[in-house]
């Protein structure tokens, strides 16, 4: 074995290649005990479960159990009173975990030799728990722990996801995408895209311009992103297209990793118009002519307004040779009916302030 350095270039490979290795070591160590706890945690609801109906157990056994466990096993976590409840009602929600097996959401990393024994294995406990306490239907618990494993989303992110009800919006925006893709695709890349698009990181006047939006999404590329979901790639902003003598400009252009397809990404202030439709479509065949590489998928145009008319929309997309989604967007995000029934409105914050008595300056020559 020689002394010899090895060149800067080929070091730097070496570094990146070790430590790519390592990360993906640690992301299937998290998983593997991640699985394991969730594992657990369903055979101990399930265990109680039982007994409670064989042998009419009352609620009174689970403190007893919590103590008992914590007492014997000091450092032992995450079996409290609380948790033992929630693995009963996790069991109780699941009763054959073998039968709950991965389905395919916009490509799926392929499950492993194990993976089929479950999903409910490859999602995190808190995810259950949140799961557990705020969606009562079973096909839209599942709906959103595929999504969770094949997004990767946080427990933060699943949250909002739900805030927001993001299983009624996935796939339903008005497009064309069965009549112009082949029917695997044209799956995939429906659920892959959504309506509507909420952009409430973004603080704009009532009055803005669409490159005022297209700049403030720009400025907010990763919560963009995120909105968007995963698998989009960032390509450029206003990107240029030339044409013979004629240059045009895309608002936004991605690449989609999962769908190995470019995304152009036009965005419109106010409702929306046939004519919009066209134009995409013409930006469609340009990039498809130009950028598009062999193995890449046919270019998918999104046409994002603040309102639409889907009928409109509908008869638009007739004759469109391209694959067209067209959804709307939202710059708030809409309170849950909940919220909105406890919350003051504007004009009782406004009348209460008015009531307030107005406070004098303050005569205190310190704080002059």
């Amino acid at each position: 074995m020689t002394n010899n350095p090895l060149p800067p270039t080929d070091y730097a490979h070496l570094l990146a290649e070790v430590r790519q290795h390592i990360q993906h070591a640690q992301t299937r160590a998290v998983l593997a005990v991640n699985a394991e706890m969730v594992r657990l945690y369903w055979q101990v609801g399930q265990l109680l479960h039982a007994r409670q109906a064989q042998q009419g157990w009352g609620a009174a056994v689970i403190p007893r159990l919590a103590q008992d466990l914590t007492n014997a096993l000091p450092e032992l976590k995450g079996f409290s009173s609380r948790n033992l409840d929630r693995m009963v009602a996790f069991a109780r929600a699941y009763p054959e975990p073998a039968d709950f097996s991965p389905q395919a959401v916009a490509k799926t990393p392929p499950p492993t030799a194990r993976a089929p024994a479950s999903l409910l294995w490859q999602v995190p406990w808190g995810h259950h728990a949140l799961l557990l306490q705020t969606e009562k239907d079973p096909t839209v618990r599942r709906w959103y722990m595929e999504q969770a494993v094949a997004q990767g989303w946080s427990r933060s992110t699943l949250q909002t996801q739900i805030a927001q009800a993001a299983h009624t919006g996935q796939g339903a925006l008005v497009n064309n995408f069965a009549q112009r893709l082949p029917a695997s695709q044209s799956e995939l890349v429906r659920q892959a895209l959504k309506d509507p698009y909420v952009f409430d990181f973004l603080t704009l006047e009532t009055h803005f311009h669409e490159r005022e939006l297209e700049t403030a999404l720009i400025g907010h590329l990763e919560k963009f992103l995120l909105e968007l979901g995963q698998g989009f790639a960032f390509v450029g902003r206003q990107y240029p297209l030339t044409l013979g003598e004629h240059e045009f400009f895309l608002d936004l252009l991605f690449y989609h990793l999962k769908l190995r397809a470019f995304v152009v990404i036009e965005l419109k202030r106010g409702d929306f118009k046939p004519e919009y439709a066209g134009k995409l479509n013409f930006y469609c065949n340009i990039v498809d002519d130009t950028l598009r590489h062999a193995q890449d998928a046919p270019t998918i145009g999104l046409l994002l307004c603040q309102n639409k008319d889907s009928v409109l929309a509908e008869y638009a997309l007739r004759g469109i040779d391209k694959p067209i989604g067209i959804a709307s967007y939202e710059l708030t995000r809409h309170l849950p009916s909940t919220l909105q029934s406890v919350l003051p409105s504007i004009e009782t914050l406004e009348a209460e302030l008015a009531a307030r008595p107005a406070v004098p300056p303050s005569s205190d020559p310190s704080t002059s």
